[in-house]
This record gives structure tokens, C-alpha cells and sequence, in this order.
């Protein structure tokens, strides 16, 4: 994005200037808004099925719906934001709230995807043992557990954030400078919320295929299924950094 910065006094201004690719955000959230209503509508009846089937996979599945559904019930407001060139014309209220959705959504999503990973893991390398672990209930447990733990972090940044009031009141999670404390969160965010899920679920799978290869009596279709579904999750999980 073409930006020209300013210096006044102590703060540095970061004016964003009209370009196309306010038109390329917007043209992605709105493809992404139709697409997630689809997926999420195609996706309910099975899920709904697995959970009366006291399904573990269904838990997990259905706090994914719920929480990339709270996200795309914000997308209109930052499609209408991008169209008009990154000037927040709601409530800074809803600012905060839309953003707040966003940043849980994404972490939301990735802590379910690894829980999902180690959980599969479980199961095919240990057998036996993921028997006293993988019951509904813990499962339920589980994913109320990551709710909590991202949202009340993320809270706790918005704290942070109306600490210092921003320089352009129209932008919306676009302020600059950072305080300290804001940009340091934001690094420990993408180094602890992406870079160590990455790696649980590469071990995971790597896991899960050396299992694979080692059973004899699966025959090369299901062995090719189970690697189809390890690069399916690991594409999903790249897709959650929007």
C-alpha cells in the first residue's frame, strides 16, 4: 500500500492514500463473505449430525463454525470501510468490536485446527491410551478453555489500546504509532500464536504419517486419504492468517 509519513512534534503520521488495492481487500471480502455463508451452510447438517453421535471430530468442527460465523458477521463493515478508502464511519465501538472478531477468529481457529492435530495424533499413534482422553466431554472442555484464553487476551490488548487515544480517528486498527506494549503483544501474538501452532502440527502429522506407513493392513487408498486430509489441514491452517 502507498503511504506517505509526516512528522509532527513526538508522532508520526501515516497517511493512506487512495490505490486499487482498497478495491483488491474489498473484491477478497467479498468473495470470502459468500464463501463462508456457503461452507458454513454445507457444513452444519453434518456437523449437527456428529455431535448427536457424541462425535469428538463434530466438537471441534462446530466451535470452528461458530467462530469463523462471529467473523463473517463483521466482514460487511470492513468491505463498506474499504470501499470508501479506509475511513471508519461506525462507532469506535464497533471498530473494536469488528476487530476484536477478527483477531479471535484467527487464533480461535488455529488452537482448534492443533487441538484437532494432536488429538488425530493421539489416536492412530496411541491407541489405546487416547481412549481415556478422547471422550465428548473433555472435548467440550477443551474448546471452552481456548474461547476463553484467546478472547480474554484480546480483551486484554483493547485494554491496552484505549490507553492511548489514536492520531486519526477515522481509520480503524490502522493506528500508528504502536505504544510499546501494543507492538510487543502484536510480535509474542504471531510468534506464539502461529510459529509454535505450526510446528505442533508438523510434528503431528509427521506422526500420524510414519503410523501410517508402519500399518500393514491399510490398503494405499486409505494410506492416501490420511495424507489428503494432513495436507488439508495444514492448508486450512495457513489460509486462518487472512
Amino acid at each position: 500500500m502507498d503511504t506517505s509519513i509526516n512528522q509532527t512534534g513526538n508522532w508520526t503520521c501515516v497517511n493512506f492514500e487512495i490505490n486499487p488495492v482498497n478495491d483488491l481487500l474489498m473484491s477478497i471480502y467479498i468473495i470470502t463473505l459468500i464463501l463462508g455463508i456457503i461452507f458454513n451452510l454445507l457444513t452444519a447438517w453434518p456437523i449437527v449430525q456428529q455431535i448427536r453421535n457424541k462425535n469428538v471430530l463434530g466438537v471441534y468442527l462446530l466451535s470452528l463454525s461458530v467462530s469463523d460465523l462471529l467473523y463473517i458477521l463483521t466482514m460487511p463493515m470492513w468491505i463498506y470501510y474499504y470501499h470508501h478508502d479506509h475511513k471508519w464511519t461506525f462507532s469506535k465501538g464497533l471498530c473494536k468490536l469488528a476487530g476484536f472478531f477478527y483477531y479471535s477468529n484467527m487464533y480461535i481457529s488455529i488452537c482448534l485446527l492443533c487441538c484437532i492435530s494432536i488429538d488425530r495424533c493421539f489416536v492412530v499413534t496411541f491407541p489405546m491410551r487416547a481412549k481415556i482422553f478422547h471422550r465428548f466431554r473433555y472435548a467440550w472442555i477443551i474448546c471452552g478453555l481456548v474461547y476463553i484464553l484467546v478472547m480474554g487476551l484480546h480483551i486484554l490488548v483493547l485494554h491496552m489500546e484505549s490507553l492511548t487515544e489514536p492520531l486519526d480517528q477515522q481509520r480503524c486498527y490502522e493506528t500508528y504509532p504502536m505504544t510499546k506494549y501494543v507492538a510487543l503483544f502484536n510480535f509474542l501474538r504471531v510468534a506464539i500464536g502461529f510459529l509454535l501452532p505450526l510446528l505442533v502440527l508438523a510434528v503431528c502429522y509427521y506422526q500420524i504419517l510414519n503410523k501410517v506407513q508402519e500399518i500393514r493392513g491399510l490398503d494405499v487408498q486409505g494410506k492416501h486419504k490420511i495424507k489428503l486430509l494432513c495436507h488439508v489441514s495444514e492448508t486450512m491452517f495457513c489460509l486462518q492468517i487472512k
